[in-house]
């Protein structure tokens, strides 16, 4: 299973946030690395890259109506969902 994310991708990088049970961020290098085999994020070479990417997707969230506190409540919802499915399944035994 995928961790919940968001992220953006461009011709040469993909970017990703790892959000929920964790906070962490991936770059990739497609070019480099097609197989996404090695997170570049903390790469100090990559640090412009890294800011041009985070400030592309803070606009798309932005142009699409994302957030963080969207991602919350989307995220309380499923739980919310999921319990009330499973105690209708339980009931059905």
């Amino acid at each position: 299973m995928v961790k919940r994310h968001y992220g953006v991708r461009t011709k040469r990088y993909k970017l990703m946030h790892f959000y929920h049970d964790i906070d962490a961020w991936e770059l990739y290098d497609m070019k480099k690395d097609p197989d996404e085999l090695n997170n570049v994020y903390s790469d100090p070479a990559y640090a412009k890259v890294v800011m041009e990417m985070k400030t592309e997707l803070k606009r798309l969230r932005r142009q699409y109506g994302d957030s963080d506190e969207l991602a919350q409540k989307i995220l309380r919802d499923d739980i919310k969902r999921r319990s009330r499915k499973a105690k209708q399944k339980k009931g059905k035994k």
